[in-house]
């Protein structure tokens, strides 16, 4: 499924953006594509300023680090301001809820996704945010097939809270139908 993607997941200690990037890359490895994947964060365990990266492409990967990301997730206003611009021109920005645009490239698709509220009213737990996040990129991208991503997600969370976990990443497949992008 994977062309290349460059894929820049951003927000908070705590959001679990590191364990999406996670699963996302087993996903693309579970589904034959190549993948890298690295995160870099501050010295607080929560609150402080998270960023994990992955590469899925077709062929080889010779440098694992994303520099100019064409997918971006920002989960807060502090890594949208953080991290906006470095998105490539045709890129794909998704931002969580009501954070306030600024000035990112422009050619950019910006979707708008309240996904934190998905997983806290939908799924009945805000700490599922970021599988409903990985529901939603994947709605719009297609990265992975929903069966790579079911068996990375399987392989992630323990027996009793995979079916919460399956539940999320619905959740947030279908949001992906709902939303539309604008073009900045």
């Amino acid at each position: 499924m994977a062309a290349k993607w460059k894929i820049r997941l951003s927000g908070t200690g705590g959001q679990g953006v590191i364990k999406a990037a996670v699963i996302l890359a087993e996903a693309a490895l579970i589904d034959g594509s190549n993948a890298t994947q690295s995160q870099v964060y501050g010295p607080e365990s929560r609150g402080g300023s998270t960023r994990a990266e992955v590469n899925i492409s077709d062929k080889a990967i010779r440098f694992p680090k994303v520099e100019n990301p064409n997918f971006l997730l920002a989960m807060s206003q502090q890594s949208y301001e953080k991290y906006a611009n470095d998105l490539c021109e045709g890129g794909i920005l998704l931002l969580d809820g009501d954070i306030a645009l600024g000035n990112e490239r422009v050619g950019v698709q910006v979707y708008r996704c309240p996904i934190t509220v998905i997983a806290r009213e939908q799924v009945g737990n805000e700490l599922a945010a970021n599988v409903v996040a990985l529901g939603v990129i994947n709605g719009i991208a297609g990265m992975v097939s929903n069966e790579a991503m079911e068996e990375s997600l399987k392989r992630n969370f323990k027996a009793k809270i995979y079916d919460l976990n399956v539940k999320a990443y619905h959740a947030g497949m279908a949001a992906a139908k709902e939303i539309q992008p604008f073009t900045k």
